[in-house]
């Protein structure tokens, strides 16, 4: 049987990808074949993640290219896409990561940060797959976007209201784009992934806080960015042919949890 993981020929297209989740997901797509377009706000920190791309060579993709993106800028998301086609060919799969956090409880949280927050998280992950649906179908080729959601769109946690709000938003906007993009052969998913060590959270994941929290865990322990590879691959591929308007959750068991 063939490789139905395999992204060979393929251009991916991720947001967010200058670290964290973004840049591992650049670079495993990278792995399985694909050329990939890592953007970020800042191009100046998409270095490290081409520079690791292309060392791969003949195992991998081995082709990236940085390309700055704001992703509550549409002329910047049309821009990004123009670069991405002249030096890649047209975009087959869009990992829609870009987003960011925020801490505050419910009553204190300001209009400035709510709108950070959903405007990043919700508006631009809508601006960008809005962007790439259109090039889809009007290439007619079709495509996969996958969106990167989080448990917090299905259960809450005190002080994230507006992160977990826009999560939310995140899931309903997947199944939105999936019912009405499937006539163009455009396949809309998203991932869902629990509470993931990167170098963010690191210091926090090892604090009493985070000790009690990871008893609710039915794994009991964190994720790793590892831990998101195969669920990415499957959703990216032709692998997940017949999956559309899905969520994969990621978490260790934390939302079938009652703790």
């Amino acid at each position: 049987m063939d490789n139905i993981f395999d992204l060979s020929g393929k251009t991916a297209l991720v947001t967010g990808a200058s670290s964290g989740l973004g840049r591992h997901f650049a670079i495993v797509l990278a792995r399985a074949g694909a050329r990939v377009a890592a953007c970020a706000r800042r191009a100046d920190k998409l270095a490290e993640t081409v520079a690791e791309i292309e060392a791969l060579g003949k195992s991998g993709g081995g082709r990236a290219l940085g390309v700055g993106m704001d992703v509550l800028d549409r002329d910047s998301i049309a821009r990004a896409f123009d670069a991405v086609e002249g030096e890649l060919g047209p975009v087959d799969v869009l990992v829609n990561n870009a987003g960011i956090a925020g801490r505050n409880v419910a009553l204190e949280v300001t209009e400035e940060q709510w709108d950070r927050v959903m405007d990043t998280n919700l508006k631009g992950a809508w601006l960008v797959a809005q962007e790439a649906g259109r090039r889809m179908a009007k290439a007619g080729t079709g495509g996969v976007i996958v969106n990167t959601a989080s448990i917090l769109g299905f259960r809450v946690a005190k002080g994230i209201a507006p992160y977990a709000i826009s999560k939310a938003g995140v899931v309903q906007m997947t199944k939105a784009l999936a019912l009405e993009l499937a006539q163009h052969k455009i396949r809309v998913n998203a991932i869902a992934p629990g509470y993931i060590e990167t170098d963010i959270n690191r210091d926090f994941l090892k604090s009493e806080a985070a000790a009690k929290m990871i008893k609710n865990i039915p794994q009991r322990r964190p994720g790793t960015v590892d831990d998101l590879t195969g669920p990415m691959l499957l959703l990216c591929s032709d692998a997940s042919a017949y999956m559309t308007g899905a969520v994969v959750t990621v978490d260790g068991g934390h939302l079938v949890s009652s703790l």
